[in-house]
């Protein structure tokens, strides 16, 4: 249960992040445009790309040695010492919407959907390589469950996300509420790091 858990805030933190998908679910949802689409097609891609990382380092893990390993954690402490500092960087920038309304057929949401998701390098950083990364230690059935975890959140956050800026737009435009978003995702980051730094530490 502790690993469904880790999972769900490790993703959370992740997915939390202020980006070009994020903000695309947002204009929809105040535009009221295939709102369930953009949100099912956001979840579902999570939902294969952090299974994706976590089979791919469990099945190559075997043939990882210690140099391999070192070289990973390093490069996943990099990777979370440049995600903190570009969130701190976030917080004193302000987020525009584009909340004007217009005709879209639903071919054309599904293609920006796609692109969004797919074409977002963030996405694979986020979700192959962090989490798979971030889990390679766990036992299969951990993994599984810290990919389920990360998977929900994934579902609960778009969903709530995309539906909530419907209903609650002059909230969802609010620079506040996003810049506490971001303090509480650069905290649990920094937990992250030095877990990470330690496991490494241990490893030497």
């Amino acid at each position: 249960m502790e690993y469904l858990v880790l999972g769900f805030f490790t993703g959370l933190s992740l997915i939390l992040a202020i980006g070009a998908q994020n903000i695309f679910v947002i204009e929809q949802g105040l535009k009221k445009q295939y709102v369930f689409l953009v949100c099912i097609i956001c979840s579902l891609s999570d939902l294969l790309l952090i299974f994706l990382g976590i089979l791919l380092f469990h099945f190559f893990h075997q043939y990882f040695n210690l140099l391999v390993e070192l070289t990973l954690n390093i490069l996943l402490i990099i990777f979370l010492i440049y995600f903190v500092f570009s969130k701190i960087k976030s917080i004193k920038g302000s987020i525009s919407f584009n909340s004007e309304t217009k005709d879209t057929s639903k071919l054309e949401i599904l293609l920006k959907t796609l692109g969004f998701t797919y074409l977002n390098a963030h996405v694979y950083s986020d979700t192959v390589f962090f989490l798979g990364n971030f889990s390679k230690n766990f036992l299969l059935d951990e993994k599984i469950f810290f990919g389920i975890g990360a998977s929900i959140a994934s579902f609960i956050f778009f969903f709530l996300l995309g539906y909530m800026s419907t209903y609650f737009s002059k909230y969802a435009q609010n620079d506040k509420i996003w810049k506490f978003i971001n303090i509480f995702i650069i905290a649990f980051m920094l937990l992250l790091t030095i877990y990470i730094i330690k496991e490494t530490v241990y490893l030497i």
